[in-house]
């Protein structure tokens, strides 16, 4: 097993999972195998607990696993399948070393940090490193390894020291360390300054680790007397080190790698030699065709973290793999669902019409998955809204809910339908706990992970997108569902649930029939979209949002073959777009995509 661990300098927020993301893409396009590992140091056990301004979206794995969500773009770039011990965390750490010791594993020792924490990190690191994650048999040949945080940090000290020893167990043949760092350009000067990353690397390497590359994060390419001077003073070859300077969207990361050749750089370090040559040829058809989109497609998000796009990082990546299989240039409208209701009406009605024009002004709605009742009824609105203006809808967990409330309250004239999570005493209990959820512990308690969801209506538009096939397997993460004594009274209404678990008695997904694009689904589908290969029910809404539905029910892989081709619209890219008189660029953290920016934070292009 070869390993490649991946640390940040100088500042967080550099890139590094999408940098080794990227690694793991060139490295399996030159023909090997590849898994991949986050570590991350803070003390929760999984990142489920934590609220998304605290740490982004919580990415589900198939085996139900909480994790950071950058391995969610390690599932995407890579097309793997990874396991909760794919994300270590301290917490996990010291959880099972304090399990041995209460068990007497340790035969009456002083449990230290150095030995037993340390040794369980690199027992961890080895045992998970042996799982395969592509489909095939046996262990992947390289392992990338993500250090989350930035090195200097406390909290981080074990799994630095722990990785030293490591590094020197397994031969430098075996260990290839890539440090990320930061060379800013300040505009007084106008110079690219490599000081920060020069203190970075003597910080790591007073800690015990070498890097064998050096992968600089700027706003434009490393001038060659930079790259002398970082050489000489990081002792780092020149032709290791690469430049991640500022691109329009990730999907160029890996191609900027492969020009610089990281590959080759990784793979002496290995001693692989030069497997091939990376193919990136559907890569790069794909980002080619991501530059050239002209025609906009409109989706409102309407949501509750609309502060940090990290919050619905998957939401977003699966809306832009299928505007791109589209061939339609994502502009995502951030609506914050408080916005439409009537209080922000009373208190600022500027706000108030601005978030219902861009709802109006919208070719589709999306409501997202969420917890707890800010916003409900902002969420309620916007679906109404959309099923009575005939506009493409897609609610994902509590956006289904969302919709069959609104159904209940509109349609069956139950105007005090709710959800017990908001109302544990409503009369007209819609949505409600699920019997074998806790009310008392928060961590790993919800129906979390792969489930089978049957198609109970053939011929219904969820079914056609999958494929007309008889079941699907999605990822859940949820505590409520709808009430299955209230479906009856919904579909003899018109409302109809085409979607169920093995059991018949759990709703999965929801349609309105006569609609043109009405679809609630108690799973989450964007965990698995990839590009290329986007998620069916957002591929149906950016379709039905762009008179493209009928296309892609009778070929669903119509629009995805065309894009592998290399083919376009023909239009020239467009970096920037008018909302409201304002220009708004294309780059920031929502990585290419046309934004209008309400409540954004646009920190960095990746």
């Amino acid at each position: 097993m070869k390993y490649v661990l991946v640390t940040g300098g100088v500042v967080s927020g550099l890139g590094k999972g999408v940098t080794a993301s990227s690694i793991g893409l060139l490295l399996k396009a030159c023909g090997l195998r590849v898994t991949s590992i986050k570590i991350d140091p803070y003390l929760n056990t999984d990142a489920g607990t934590m609220s998304p301004f605290e740490h982004g979206e919580v990415f589900v794995l198939d085996d139900g696993g909480e994790v950071d969500l950058d391995l969610g773009n390690y599932e995407r770039f890579l097309d793997i399948k990874l396991t909760r011990d794919n994300n270590i965390t301290t917490g996990k750490i010291y959880q099972s070393v304090i399990d041995k010791e209460r068990k007497g594993d340790y035969l009456g020792k002083t449990v230290q940090v150095v030995p037993h924490i340390t040794d369980a990190i690199q027992e961890w690191i080895e045992r998970v490193a042996k799982i395969p994650v592509d489909g095939q048999e046996g262990p992947a040949d390289v392992c990338v390894i993500e250090l989350g945080g930035t090195i200097g940090d406390i909290e981080s000290m074990p799994f630095i020291e722990a990785l030293g020893q490591f590094s020197y167990r397994v031969g430098p043949g075996n260990f290839c360390l890539i440090h990320v760092s930061l060379v800013p350009v300040l505009n007084v000067v106008g110079e690219q300054k490599t000081k920060p990353t020069q203190h970075s690397v003597r910080g790591l390497r007073g800690l015990g680790l070498t890097p064998n590359i050096l992968a600089c994060r700027s706003t434009k390419a490393l001038e060659e007397n930079v790259k002398a001077k970082l050489a000489q003073f990081c002792h780092v070859p020149a032709e290791n080190i690469v430049t991640l300077y500022d691109v329009p969207n990730i999907w160029h990361v890996p191609l900027l790698l492969r020009d610089q050749k990281a590959h080759e750089a990784i793979l002496k370090g290995l001693n692989l030699g030069v497997t091939r040559e990376p193919d990136l040829k559907e890569w790069t058809a794909r980002t080619i065709v991501f530059d050239k989109l002209h025609d906009p497609v409109r989706i409102a998000m309407v949501g509750k973290y609309t502060g940090l796009s990290d919050s619905y990082l998957s939401v977003l990546k699966a809306l832009l793999h299928a505007s791109v299989a589209c061939h339609r240039k994502l502009i995502l409208e951030w609506v914050a669902a408080c916005d439409l209701e009537d209080m922000t009406a009373e208190e600022t009605p500027d706000v108030y019409k601005a978030a219902w024009d861009c709802l109006k002004g919208a070719d589709g709605v999306l409501v997202p998955g969420g917890f707890g009742d800010r916003g409900v009824q902002g969420k309620i609105l916007a679906a109404k809204y959309a099923r009575e203006n005939n506009v493409p809808f897609l609610g994902i967990c509590m956006g289904m809910q969302i919709a069959v409330i609104e159904f209940a309250r509109s349609v069956l004239g139950l105007h005090d339908a709710n959800s017990t999570e908001f109302d544990p005493d409503t009369p007209n209990p819609c949505v409600i706990f699920m019997p074998e959820g806790s009310k008392t512990h928060m961590g790993g308690t919800m129906r979390l992970g792969s489930r089978r969801t049957y198609f109970n209506v053939a011929d219904c538009t969820s079914a056609k997108l999958y494929g007309n096939v008889s079941f699907v397997d999605e990822r859940h993460r949820h505590r409520y569902e709808v009430n299955p004594n209230m479906i009856l009274q919904l579909e003899n209404a018109g409302l109809l649930f085409v979607g169920r678990d093995e059991t018949g008695q759990r709703m999965e997904i929801v349609e309105l029939p006569g609609h043109p694009y009405f679809v609630g689904v108690q799973f989450h589908p964007e965990f698995k979209s990839r590009p290329g290969k986007p998620s069916a029910l957002f591929l149906g809404l950016i379709a039905a949002a762009c008179q493209q539905l009928e296309t892609v029910l009778h070929d669903p892989g119509l629009l995805r073959k065309s894009v592998t081709n290399g083919m376009a619209n023909g239009h020239s890219p467009v970096r920037a777009y008018k909302n409201d008189g304002t220009i708004k660029s294309s780059n920031g953290t929502v990585n290419g995509v046309y934004s209008n920016g309400n409540g954004m934070h646009l920190e960095r292009n990746w």
